[in-house]
């Protein structure tokens, strides 16, 4: 019996072979990148409130976490050269790829569901928000390494049950519409 993380991780790899996951990737990179553009709030230098991730949990819902995860890194760097916001750091190029592959990790050939849900924004905002992002701004500015400030508690108290209703909602539509094409 193989363990099913890595039959997961293996599966998700040979999606980099189908042409149909290339695509998918490559138009739902185009929508996070519009919707980055669009959608994107500056609260302050370091704390924006943004909808891209809902087309990367797409994507990483439909192609698995390497795709998504490649993805995340094109959204990234398209997302810098259309709209740079301070200094080009590879870091948060890392946090890309880790929101897709996290992303791909929960829902990759995976029903949705409410607590993948929660679960899925609950790791995101714990590693990526939480750990490695202040790390990068203490990297970038060299001030002391704060993992909470209170700006990005009460941001990231309010909007996790919001992102996790909104991702929850994005995949079941997703997957309906899926439903009704195969029918």
């Amino acid at each position: 019996m193989r363990f099913p993380l890595k039959v997961q991780l293996v599966d998700s790899l040979a999606e980099f072979g189908r042409t149909r996951s290339l695509v998918v990737a490559g138009l739902l990179t185009g929508a996070a990148v519009i919707i980055d553009r669009l959608f994107t709030f500056e609260v302050s230098p370091v704390l924006e409130i943004g909808f891209a991730f809902l087309a990367t949990a797409l994507c990483a819902a439909l192609c698995g976490p390497w795709v998504a995860g490649t993805a995340g890194v094109a959204v990234d760097l398209l997302s810098y050269f259309l709209r740079p916001n301070g200094a080009f750091f590879f870091g948060f190029t890392f946090n890309q790829f880790l929101l897709g592959f996290i992303y791909g990790l929960w829902f990759y050939k995976r029903r949705p569901r409410p607590l993948l849900a929660v679960g899925a924004c609950l790791t995101v905002t714990l590693v990526i928000n939480f750990v490695l992002t202040p790390l990068w701004l203490h990297i970038m500015y060299g001030q002391a390494f704060v993992i909470f400030s209170s700006v990005k508690i009460v941001k990231n108290i309010i909007k996790l049950p919001i992102d996790a209703a909104l991702l929850y909602g994005t995949l079941k539509a997703a997957g309906r519409a899926r439903n009704r094409a195969a029918a």
